[in-house]
């Protein structure tokens, strides 16, 4: 039986986690896919003072901090992220919380997937959740997207919406962060099927 569990583990399709703070999706992907549905090979953050430091170390995942700030301009700080992928040989890199705009060097080597906190093509970019309440519509929720050199502009993977129902901001906004982490865990494991 032992012999078995070890074979299924090796080929366990193999994925990137990008994050930029506290890794709260990051911390659902590892206690939820991490070494049962797929492995997260490596985790990238992009802030030295990120909290998802610490769960990259629970999990024992290897961690590479490779801080934007000391690079002269987003091309040379993608190429430094691409090449620590490429060293991995990742299926699939998924952008968990990660607060960049990401160039062509990126996004034309690299197959990944975002989270957005929103129903795209509604409010794209910043305070997506802020835009989202005070719209007019019913329902906000969450998209799951290929990444592309657009901001928030790739092809849809998945959807989630949830009512408004009068709910205040506080409400709404815990609603949004409680079904985002199921819609990206969703995501990942049907894009790598």
């Amino acid at each position: 039986m032992r012999g078995n569990k070890a074979r299924a583990y090796e080929y366990m399709k193999r994925i990137a986690v990008l994050f930029s703070g506290e890794g709260s999706n990051f911390a659902y992907l590892a206690e939820h896919l991490h070494k049962k549905e797929l492995e997260i090979v490596i985790a990238i953050s992009n802030n030295p003072n990120a909290k998802g430091i610490e769960v990259a170390k629970k999990y024992d995942i290897p961690i590479e901090v490779i801080d934007s700030k000391s690079y002269s301009g987003r091309e040379e700080f993608d190429a430094a992220i691409v090449n620590t992928l490429q060293k991995f040989t990742v299926e699939l890199t998924v952008l968990a919380g990660f607060m960049r705009i990401l160039t062509p060097v990126f996004t034309k080597q690299i197959r990944a997937v975002n989270l957005h906190p929103s129903l795209l093509p509604r409010h794209r970019g910043l305070d997506a959740i802020r835009k989202s309440y005070d719209d007019e519509f019913e329902m906000g929720g969450v998209t799951v997207h290929y990444v592309n050199q657009n901001l928030d502009s790739g092809e849809t993977v998945l959807q989630k919406s949830i009512y408004k129902n009068k709910s205040t901001f506080e409400q709404y906004e815990n609603k949004i962060k409680s079904i985002e982490k199921e819609a990206l865990a969703e995501a990942i494991v049907s894009t790598l099927k």
